[in-house]
């Protein structure tokens, strides 16, 4: 059994630019241009969601001869809920405790 990942900050950042279009396969270069994360941030980050059932993953074939192979990634219905879950977290107020 997977467990549900962590939150970071990282994560909801990926999670968010996933959520704009969820449908859609995305590369790890355009998401990170697009997150602003690092490649040992973020190429880690999108293993443990794709593990965890939060991400499907694919190989596409490079559109220029001789260039390998890329990997492409988008949400899972459960990888849309939690983006939505995170982003719901993220949105509400925060409760602070007054010491007396």
């Amino acid at each position: 059994m997977t467990r549900t990942p962590r939150l970071s900050r990282p994560t909801r950042a990926l999670l968010e630019e996933l959520l704009a279009a969820p449908r859609s396969w995305r590369h790890g270069y355009d998401l990170s241009q697009a997150t602003g994360l690092k490649s040992g941030t973020l190429y880690p980050l999108l293993i443990r969601l794709d593990e965890a059932g939060i991400l499907e993953s694919r190989w596409e074939p490079s559109a220029q001869e001789g260039r390998p192979p890329r990997h492409a990634y988008r949400l899972t219905p459960n990888g849309v809920a939690l983006a939505k879950e995170a982003r719901t977290r993220a949105a509400a107020p925060k409760l602070r405790l007054r010491e007396a």
